[in-house]
Parts: C-alpha cells; sequence; structure tokens
C-alpha cells in the first residue's frame, strides 16, 4: 500500500504502486540493509526501517525500460500528411536515468529530428522512445545512439539528428566535484550527416 501522510497524501513521491512489500525479493531488501549497514548507520533504525522498500520500489520504477521494446513505439505510422515532407523535430524533451557505473542520476534533455521519407509517427512516440531507453543504466553515448538507430531503422526516415544535454551525479556530486557541468552528445544520420546544409538547418532549429 501506498504510503499516505496525515492529509491522506501519498509520501515521497510515491504517486504509483509499482510493487507491493511481497513483491520484493528478500535478497533485495537485505542488499539495501547491507549497504545502509556498509555507510555507517543502522538499518534498524526508525527512520530506516522502511528504506529498503522504497529503494526496491523506487529502482523498480527508476528501471522499468528493461520490461519494454522502445522500438515497439513506432510500429503505427501514418502515410497522410498532406504532402508534408520538412523536418519533424521534438525539442529539450526531459529525461532521466543512472549511470551504469556508479548507479548515480543523469538528469537532461534531448532534442530529436527526423526527416520523414514517406511515414510520419504520433510525436509522444519519439519521447517514449528516448524514456523507453533511458530507463535503465545507461552511459549517455550509448543512449544518443540507441535513440537515434531505432528511428532510423523502423521509420526509415531520410535523416535523424539527436543530441542530449545531461548533468551526470557521479561526477557533480562526487568525484571531481564539479556541479553545473553538462555532458552533450549527438548523432547525425543520413541526409543530416551526409549533407551540410541540412545539418545546418536542423541543428539551427534545434537551437545549436
Amino acid at each position: 500500500m501506498t504510503d499516505r501522510n496525515a492529509h491522506g497524501e501519498p509520501e515521497d513521491g510515491d504517486l504509483v504502486e509499482p510493487a507491493t512489500a511481497g513483491d520484493i525479493p528478500a535478497d533485495v531488501s537485505e542488499a539495501v540493509r547491507t549497504i545502509i549497514r556498509w555507510a555507517g548507520d543502522d538499518p534498524e533504525r526508525e527512520g530506516l526501517l522502511d528504506t529498503p522498500r522504497r529503494v526496491a520500489r523506487a529502482w523498480r520504477e527508476y528501471a522499468r525500460g528493461y520490461a519494454e521494446d522502445p522500438a515497439l513505439h513506432l510500429s503505427r505510422t501514418f502515410d497522410e500528411v498532406g504532402g508534408y515532407d520538412e523536418i519533424v523535430l521534438l525539442k529539450d524533451i526531459p529525461f532521466q536515468s543512472h549511470c551504469e557505473h556508479h548507479m548515480a542520476p543523469i538528469i537532461g534533455k534531448a532534442s530529436i529530428a527526423y526527416l520523414p521519407a514517406d511515414r510520419v509517427v504520433g510525436i509522444s512516440k519519439l519521447a517514449r522512445v528516448l524514456h523507453g531507453f533511458a530507463r535503465r543504466l545507461q552511459v549517455q553515448e550509448r543512449l544518443t545512439a540507441q535513440v537515434a538507430d531505432t528511428i532510423w531503422e523502423h521509420l526509415q526516415p531520410k535523416g535523424v539528428a539527436v543530441i542530449i544535454e545531461a548533468s551526470h551525479a557521479c561526477m557533480t556530486a562526487r568525484g571531481v566535484n564539479t556541479p553545473g557541468v553538462m555532458m552533450t552528445t549527438s548523432r547525425m544520420m543520413g541526409t543530416f550527416r551526409e549533407d551540410e546544409r541540412s545539418r545546418r538547418e536542423v541543428l539551427a532549429l534545434m537551437g545549436y
């Protein structure tokens, strides 16, 4: 059951119920308790008693991209677009992921563009492809390539452009402790890679 405060509202952002206590394997809960102990605290302390369950539920949500095939979001396309044959762009899509090296948050935004050949897809599907790959343990370079390659393969457009900007907590909150740094990655395919004028056009539309 979702934890609720005195006003009957969900606590700790638990707006959905991705798992009940019985759904969480004992070894997962024990692993979280082990980390708490190793970090120097007492997992039996009142404030931490429910933490293993909460962490397990959170990670089930963070990693739900493993349970889906992002390409399926591109399976329904539309041919009748009134003769439109220019760039389709979804700009500044917010996303969050987790670094596979430290399991620390990656928080950023992506711009996704394609130049249709004869099919277009509902614009929300581009964001769903991004989120499907982002909700896994990731590195930003691979995430960028996966989004672009999936659109290229399943929509078969004339060109694809994906640019991702993100902040990595494994760098900003630990290690070199350098907040405010953004990492940018890009992948250009088809006409956006081969034709300089097309590449300049899509970059300008994206704000670069």
